[in-house]
């Protein structure tokens, strides 16, 4: 009898550790991608037409929600990352500049060293884009005016330490030109008052206008058409062969916007390497490439040790213009 009773006992402990147990990664719960920018944007857009298809990689029971934590230049969406536990169910969007940036000029809610790379998305180049009726039918006009009449020149951008912040701030270096920068929480509502002639001018990226790109026709009921400037890179996007790089016209001036994902330090190893091959499969996926046609110039997958490596030129030019700011 005292043998059939531990016996029970042994079966319903066993039945006990077996409802309480978690689910190996990923399958116990959603996994957050945040997106530190309103809706709308590069960002949010890509991790919406991305994770999807990341997420069949990852099995069945694999599940991602994007979220949108805007505000701060991205600040809040990153410092809500880097205070997550370190389990693999909080990711987030690095964007550089921004995301390195900010703690070199402020104090931020996070630092750079708290957030652990796990994969390069995309390098997107930075474009001036206007209404197609503006005044201004090239950069050497916006700058002929901004140098005749300082801080009367508006331009839109997603806030301090964005690639639009920071190039207004290297034109001021190497131009002595002063615009009035208008700060947003993401692409979409900069591009929104810059097509309803709110904003005269906005600083994007090539893959957030497809509208512009060669052979590619995007409907925008009810707002105006958008015309691309100048594109702040060294040579001409594929997707935008028609319109002038900041090289071509003698200026030193170039900015893109890498894209990738980001978890908290501590992640462990192996969900990084997960995720990683996951985004590399899936960003050669034909489904992917098909869907995401507009976004193929832009595509540049690094695995986080490489773009961690990479961006040490990037880290030492920012402190650069970061230092000379502060004097």
């Amino acid at each position: 009898m005292k043998a059939k009773h531990l016996a029970l006992l042994g079966l319903l402990a066993t039945a006990t550790l077996m409802s309480t147990a978690k689910a190996a990664w990923p399958d116990d719960k959603p996994i957050e991608i945040v997106v530190g920018y309103a809706p709308g944007g590069g960002t949010d857009l890509m991790a919406r037409k991305l994770f999807p298809l990341v997420q069949k990689r990852l099995g069945p029971k694999a599940q991602f929600v994007v979220v949108n934590k805007a505000g701060a230049s991205g600040e809040i969406g990153n410092a809500y990352v880097a205070k997550a536990a370190p389990d693999g169910y909080t990711l987030g969007i690095v964007n550089v500049p921004p995301t390195l940036y900010l703690p070199m000029i402020r104090k931020t809610q996070y630092q750079w060293e708290d957030l652990q790379l796990v994969a390069r998305i995309v390098d997107d180049p930075s474009v001036l884009v206007t209404r197609s009726d503006s005044k201004f039918d090239s950069f050497q006009a916006v700058l002929a005016e901004a140098k005749k009449n300082p801080k009367t020149v508006t331009i839109g951008h997603n806030g301090e330490g964005s690639n639009g912040d920071l190039i207004m701030q290297m034109l001021r270096s190497e131009l002595g030109v002063e615009f009035n920068g208008v700060p947003y929480k993401g692409t979409g509502p900069q591009k929104i008052d810059v097509q309803g002639g709110h904003t005269p001018l906005g600083t994007v990226t090539v893959g957030e206008i497809p509208e512009l790109h060669k052979g590619v026709k995007v409907g925008q009921a009810g707002l105006a058409g958008l015309k691309a400037l100048v594109q702040f890179s060294e040579k001409r996007s594929p997707s935008m062969p028609d319109v002038p790089t900041t090289l071509e016209l003698g200026l030193k001036v170039t900015m893109s916007s890498e894209r990738g994902l980001g978890a908290p330090k501590g992640v462990p190893e192996s969900i990084i390497k997960r995720l990683e091959a996951a985004i590399a499969e899936t960003l050669r996926d034909p489904e992917f490439l098909a869907s995401s046609a507009i976004d193929a110039p832009v595509i540049a997958f690094l695995s986080g040790s490489a773009w961690a490596k990479s961006l040490e030129h990037n880290r030492l030019a920012l402190k650069k213009i970061a230092l000379g700011n502060a004097r």
